[in-house]
């Protein structure tokens, strides 16, 4: 009778700790990401009256199985389900990231400075020294760094990640390299028939993003020839309208401190540019035909700015001296047709793919995460940049963690090591999503019912103990 109370006892205790599991399920039903935990009983060692004996075939007599009491029931694991995802919710905070796992659990790396934690809670923000840490904890968000020398994501070990360091909010400039011109030609536009010509300008870049404006001069041809014209550069802006070829004192704005020559046209062999370049139309059909005097290059024409050494930083490291870099300009879009006396022939800056455009000084506009936790910023000049990735740990044994509170995990001897570098969470399939969130896998249905029966458990074993008590109370009768 005392074993049957003592093992009712036991009974007790581990339907207790299971409805602390469920409690605790129940009310992390709404918690992030949070995995429940389930509670396996194991039965405790038996008490052997008499052991199993063996059958005689020499008396006749058969075996005899032993004769065991056991002494009840303890906790044997609690166990949490964590490779089971939950339900994702939507927010739209481009921080919030959702982990999902195609064939092994992933966990975001997280540090409070000192220990290396894991967690599936994807609610990030950027605090006031550009980090991303969790929301709730503050916990800094560990992933791999850019290797500055070739602008990819370098894997080594993880660090924290700081999209809003001073160097992301600006990006760098970039030089003009390409222009192009299009549009029609029209021999008896006003203009073109002029002295000053026709008037054309295309914006331009330095290295150090300064703006320039170039401008050119389009007129007949001096030998009369139809459909042979002339392309002159007559001058270079700042961003200011000053002129950076012509002399400010010079009050006929025509005495230049650079030569046009030098910088655009035709070289003849004794190194003297002519400063101009002929642009010749087939008269039949109104088409291109070629720019430029040099046999080899009759689709495009350079502006050598690089020759100008005006605005330059440091002249023995700059390239060439020069903080411009030459332009190579195409003219193979330009037409020689009648449009009312109107020409639309203009210059832009770039090709027709969007290259060679340069860049001014760009300023960090927005933060993005694609699929693989890469980061990049865009920045107003059009630049989209590789900022950091963030990084997935994978563990030989995920439900072996430890949960240490927060919506996060330690390691432990039983969940395999962390290597410290992480993993690229494209790796086996798995991918990132942003905007939203993992919620709990709670199954309420499943934990009320589960609640159901430790209740009808841990009643059935008070039972026990009240009739023991009664048949105790027997055994005290029979003296009276």
């Amino acid at each position: 009778m005392m074993r049957s109370m003592y093992s009712a006892v036991s009974g007790l205790k581990t339907h207790q700790t299971r409805m602390d599991v469920i409690g605790n399920n129940i009310a992390n039903v709404n918690t992030e990401a949070f995995k429940a935990s389930d509670v396996r009983f194991s039965e405790i060692m038996y008490q052997t009256i008499s052991s199993a004996s063996g059958g005689s075939g020499v008396n006749g007599i058969g075996g005899v199985n032993a004769k065991q009491i056991g002494l009840g029931v303890s906790t044997a694991s609690t166990s949490i389900s964590i490779i089971s995802a939950g339900a994702a919710e939507t927010t739209g905070n481009p921080f919030d990231l959702k982990l999902s796992d195609s064939q092994t659990t992933n966990f975001f790396i997280v540090s409070d400075g000192t220990n290396t934690m894991f967690t599936r809670a994807g609610s990030f923000y950027v605090d006031g020294n550009g980090y991303l840490c969790m929301s709730s904890t503050g916990y800094k968000l560990m992933g791999w760094q850019v290797d500055p020398d070739t602008g990819e994501i370098r894997k080594d070990t993880v660090s924290a990640l700081q999209v809003m360091s001073a160097a992301n909010q600006t990006s760098a400039p970039e030089s003009t390299t390409l222009a192009y011109a299009s549009g029609v030609l029209d021999k008896n536009d006003a203009d073109v028939q002029s002295d000053a010509g026709y008037v054309m300008t295309v914006g331009i870049y330095d290295k150090l993003g300064y703006s320039y404006t170039a401008k050119f001069a389009v007129k007949p041809n001096e030998n009369g020839e139809e459909g042979q014209y002339t392309v002159e550069l007559t001058d270079l802006m700042d961003s200011n309208g000053v002129s950076v070829i012509k002399d400010p004192t010079d009050e006929t704005g025509e005495t230049y401190l650079i030569d046009p020559a030098t910088l655009f046209g035709a070289v003849a062999e004794d190194g003297t540019g002519t400063g101009k370049e002929s642009l010749i139309f087939d008269t039949n059909k109104g088409t291109f035909i070629s720019i430029g005097s040099d046999e080899e290059n009759t689709e495009t024409v350079t502006l050598r700015l690089s020759t100008i050494t005006t605005n330059t930083v440091d002249a023995n490291t700059g390239e060439n001296g020069s903080n411009f870099s030459d332009v190579e300009i195409d003219f193979t879009r330009c037409m020689n047709y009648n449009n009312g006396g109107t020409s639309s022939m203009k210059m832009l800056r770039g090709n027709t793919d969007g290259d060679g455009t340069g860049k001014k000084l760009g300023a960090l506009t927005g933060l993005t995460v694609d699929s693989s936790g890469k980061i990049y910023g865009s920045y107003d000049n059009g630049n989209t940049v590789l900022l950091c990735q963030v990084a997935a740990a994978q563990f030989a044994n995920a439900s072996g963690l430890e949960k240490v509170g927060d919506n996060c995990y330690q390691t432990t001897l039983n969940s395999g090591e962390f290597d410290g570098i992480g993993i690229d969470i494209t790796a086996d399939g798995s991918t990132m999503s942003t905007g939203e969130l993992e919620m709990s896998n709670v199954d309420l249905s499943a934990e009320f019912t589960d609640m159901i029966v430790t209740q009808r458990g841990f009643q059935a074993n008070s039972r026990v103990i009240t009739v023991s008590d009664t048949l105790l109370e027997e055994l005290i009768n029979l003296k009276r």
